[in-house]
């Protein structure tokens, strides 16, 4: 069974970590913690033992709602107008976990906005990981249509980060 102080403790980890989901399981106890909209939520145990009086503090008729920190905004800018068909748009992804960043550094303008022409080998961002830069390539040609993330926001694996219409 778990302790009240555990699961805060938990919950204060999950809480300053990267990860939005933890599922721990022990003894037919269930603790899942999940982030959603700069909401944690705890959900009770589906086996309850009934002698253990620790168990009615984690047995919450419906999940405990611990405030988080807020999410961060998921777009960057909008065209003028928005784009309604994605499905021919080459989407540029994110190569790694890391830092998007727009321009080489804070003083340089941004390498691409929406509305330039780009090449094959066109620098289009960077994405920092581990105090590493990496540049990344448009690999198409085309003109950007969309930029998705925000400069210096996080981005995982396979995000996309530009729309691109390919000529």
């Amino acid at each position: 069974m778990f302790k009240v102080q555990e699961i805060r403790e938990i919950i204060k980890l999950v809480d300053a970590s990267s990860i939005d989901e933890f599922v721990y399981e022990a003894d037919g106890a269930k603790v899942k913690l999940k982030k959603n909209n700069g909401v944690t939520e705890v959900a009770a145990p589906k086996k309850v033992q009934e002698a253990a009086p620790v168990a009615a503090a984690v047995a919450a008729p419906a999940p405990v709602q611990v405030e988080a920190a807020p999410a961060p905004a998921p777009k960057a800018e909008a065209p003028a107008t928005p784009v309604e068909n994605t499905a021919d748009l080459h989407k540029i992804t994110s190569p790694m976990v890391g830092t998007f960043y727009q321009s080489p550094n804070p003083e340089s303008p941004a390498y691409v906005k929406v509305g330039d022409k780009v090449g094959e080998e066109s620098i289009v961002c960077i994405v920092e990981a581990m105090k590493l830069f990496n540049e990344i390539e448009a690999e198409v040609k085309g003109e950007i249509v969309e930029i998705l993330v925000q400069d210096g926001q996080l981005v995982e694996y396979g995000q996309p980060l530009f729309l691109v219409k390919a000529e």
